[in-house]
């Protein structure tokens, strides 16, 4: 197979580093980004050449990935995630004459989309020699880390703050990650994988703190172009955190466009945040270019709850250049949001996918969008991992049943 990747670049000062090497982040402590020859790239694949591919899931879109050899590539059966209109919610969440339509990325192994960066960093720490990995995680992160480890037969150590839903701690955990749990928050267990980086020999997998999650991500954006006939939608919601889809995304749109192989107006991209931790949010509407710390950061939607994303400027430089907006909702509205779609539409959404509805119903509410374009929104991970509401009702078997009760 054929490995286009030409450098790294440093997303501030654009300095290039060699391809092929361990990189985490460039000299002056910010993000990697990988660079393709896309004029070599494009003259030796077409679009009809991904449209006939054969590999699983986000794997057919490979000459746009930086793994050199196919023995690297670390697969558990990724799928593409549907794509599905919510039309018996669409009144209620604010639907004029357009559509809403959820991406569900809750398909993907481990129940998350974080099956893509995550297969891709493992799948290079193969092709590099690494033995051992380590990353923060408030939940999803870990448990894909470990499965994609373990299936490559690395070692895996993952910190999560103490109030990471259990699910997800025993789902790393029993897919071989050694799970420990912090008092603390996502930061401040990436300070500790830090500190141990030198005596311990662990390579962190932190958001953007290598070169590799986020061109994991981006196939979100390559695989709903040729869901879409290779055009793009008017809008996209997207739960921010640490922002690699949204960055990864918009990526991926530069990169098709560079190609040939899309020419549309590009998406708005929004960034949908919680009101108990908006950083973005907070720089988006004070025009910053960086997004401060947010202080004691708590949302029920815990994989957003990122008080410190190292790629906060490239995640407003998307928003700002697509002409988006950041904006956040409160933990009530995320909550009867995901109780609605689920009773409507039959779609059990994850909080932060729910979130990205309830940004939605709440940007038509103040005018930021008309409700007539097409909207794409991120369900990021099944529902199933997340509290539920408790069955109480019962029937007596050894009773006279009242079978009024079933109106």
């Amino acid at each position: 197979m054929t490995c286009y990747v030409s450098h790294l670049e440093c997303s501030v000062t654009g300095k290039k580093y060699k391809a092929g090497e361990v990189h985490t982040f460039s000299e002056v402590g910010k993000p990697l980004i990988v660079r393709y020859d896309l004029e070599r790239l494009g003259s030796e694949v077409s679009r009809k050449d991904i449209e006939n591919s054969t590999e699983p899931g986000f794997w057919r879109y490979s000459p746009l990935l930086p793994v050199s050899h196919e023995s690297n590539r670390v697969s558990l059966g990724e799928v593409i995630t549907p794509l599905i209109r919510l039309d018996s919610s669409a009144e209620y969440l604010g639907v004029g004459s357009g559509s809403i339509i959820v991406k569900d990325e809750s398909r993907l192994p481990t129940g998350s989309f974080k099956a893509r960066g995550l297969g891709l960093a493992v799948s290079m720490a193969k092709e590099l020699g690494l033995k051992h990995l380590a990353i923060p995680t408030n939940g999803n992160a870990g448990s894909a880390l470990a499965a994609y480890a373990s299936r490559a037969g690395l070692s895996t150590t993952v910190l999560c703050p103490d109030n990471t839903p259990e699910i997800n701690t025993q789902e790393t955990l029993a897919q071989g990650g050694d799970t420990y749990l912090v008092n603390g928050l996502i930061g401040e267990c990436g300070h500790i994988i830090a500190d141990g980086i030198e005596e311990v020999g662990w390579f962190p997998v932190s958001t953007l703190k290598e070169p590799y999650r986020i061109e994991g991500k981006k196939t979100m954006g390559i695989e709903l172009a040729e869901q879409m006939g290779w055009k793009l939608p008017e809008l996209i919601f997207y739960p921010t955190g640490g922002g690699t889809g949204l960055i990864g995304m918009w990526k991926a749109f530069a990169e098709l466009t560079e190609l040939g192989w899309i020419d549309c107006p590009m998406p708005r991209m929004i960034a949908v945040q919680s009101d108990g931790c908006a950083p973005m949010v907070k720089a988006w509407e004070e025009g910053a270019e960086y997004a401060e710390f947010w202080e004691n950061a708590e949302t029920e939607a815990s994989g957003i709850r990122v008080p410190s994303a190292l790629g906060d400027f490239l995640i407003l430089k998307a928003v700002r250049e697509s002409g988006g907006f950041a904006i956040s909702v409160s933990d009530d509205d995320i909550l009867a949001t995901a109780a609605e779609i689920g009773h409507r539409d039959g779609f059990l959404m994850c909080p932060e996918g729910a979130a990205t509805a309830a940004a939605y119903m709440s940007a038509v509410n103040s005018g930021l969008i008309t409700g007539d374009e097409t909207a794409i929104l991120f369900n990021t991970a099944t529902g199933l991992k997340y509290p539920m509401p408790e069955v109480t009702s019962r029937v007596d078997k050894n009773e006279d049943i009242d079978f009024g009760k079933f109106f």
